[in-house]
């Protein structure tokens, strides 16, 4: 995936200036989880004195306000209220199911006011999905492995008050059980190969099939018709969901 073409689609853009918005202003440091090529860290930098950027692999950001920081979400290395304000957007729905609650709770423990998070909201992680070459493994799309809804980020950041929620974009990208059981059947040939996030079962490289049987092609012909007579039906909703937390003091 080209990171550049991706950064200047309408809809990165409008995600990306909805954060900003709603990123509480007048605080010295933050924390952003997830970096990757540093894009938003570097935007960061206009409302922050201090940012300090963290991915898996040692970032390489180029900014005399931003501090490099190899680390997994699951366990910062960083003291309790560290920061004034933690930001993670487009990270949670990547934690493994069973490290999730840790992630948020240390999310929140070294928060020390705010914290601001986005993820896909209420995404059918059955569309597009994949099938492994490699081992044969069914890969929800982008390896995103939760779904969120505004109730289920308040449950996970529990200790925290939500003081702002925005809802950014629209999509219609949805499917049935019987289609994605067909499609599955049928070697799910239309799915998201051109992600770079890798298998999440084996950690190789999603490859689209190059030969089908013929069972096979008419599986995913039927998925394709079912997908199809449920489109009218189909509302539009958000693609992503932002909220900021606010920190709770003791006597709240």
């Amino acid at each position: 995936m080209d990171i550049r073409k991706y950064r200047e689609n309408p809809k990165e853009q409008e995600r990306i200036r909805n954060l900003i918005e709603i990123i509480p202003k007048g605080r010295f440091s933050v924390l952003e989880i997830g970096c990757r090529d540093g894009y938003m860290s570097k935007l960061l930098t206009q409302f922050f004195e201090s940012v300090t950027a963290l991915d898996l692999e040692l970032p390489d950001i180029y900014h005399e306000c931003v501090i490099n920081v190899k680390g997994g979400l699951t366990c910062l290395d960083f003291p309790d209220n560290g920061f004034d304000t933690v930001f993670c957007a487009e990270v949670l729905e990547h934690i493994p199911s069973g490290l999730l609650k840790k992630a948020c709770d240390e999310i929140s423990r070294v928060a020390k006011y705010d914290v601001v998070v986005g993820v896909p909201y209420k995404q059918d992680i059955r569309s597009v999905r994949t099938t492994c070459l490699s081992c044969g493994g069914k890969n929800p799309p982008w390896g995103h492995v939760n779904v969120f809804d505004e109730d289920r980020l308040k449950r996970l950041f529990c200790m925290l008050m939500p003081v702002q929620t925005a809802f950014v974009g629209e999509t219609v990208l949805k499917t049935n059980f019987l289609s994605s059981l067909l499609m599955d059947l049928g070697g799910n040939p239309w799915g998201n190969y051109d992600q770079e996030e890798p298998c999440v079962h084996c950690g190789k490289k999603l490859i689209p099939p190059t030969e089908r049987t013929v069972f096979q092609r008419m599986c995913s012909k039927a998925a394709f018709y079912f997908n199809k007579v449920q489109k009218p039906f189909i509302s539009v909703q958000p693609d992503w969901i932002h909220i900021v937390f606010k920190k709770k003091r003791q006597n709240e």
